[in-house]
């Protein structure tokens, strides 16, 4: 069972890892733009930071033996994320269009800073 600060940290965790997809997704877009020399070295930047705070909380995630084992869809809304633990799994319900959001936020954040 995991306690309220580490499901907080577990939740940001996921967040940066979508944000992270998103990125790879949408660099993979940008890179046939003709105008690519702008927007691709400012999504490179904006990865970069996301990834460097995505390996240090799964580090920390690591520490009290907490993964993410994966993820099911359950329809068009929801989707399940399957924790492991070191007393036992755990299975978390996600909407995804509120991960969406908060993955939009979380990449407007890291641009204003």
């Amino acid at each position: 069972m995991i306690n309220f600060y580490q499901r907080d940290q577990l939740h940001q965790f996921i967040i940066l890892e979508l944000a992270i997809q998103s990125l790879q997704c949408d660099y993979k877009t940008l890179e046939q733009l003709k105008m690519k020399a702008i927007y691709l070295p400012f999504v490179e930047s904006l990865m970069k930071n996301v990834k460097q705070d995505y390996f240090n909380l799964k580090h920390q995630l690591a520490k009290q033996k907490i993964r993410v084992v994966g993820w099911q869809q359950i329809d068009d809304h929801f989707s399940e994320v399957c924790i492991a633990t070191a007393g036992e799994d755990e299975v978390f319900r996600y909407a995804k269009q509120a991960l969406k959001t908060q993955v939009e936020q979380l990449l407007i954040n890291y641009m204003s800073k």
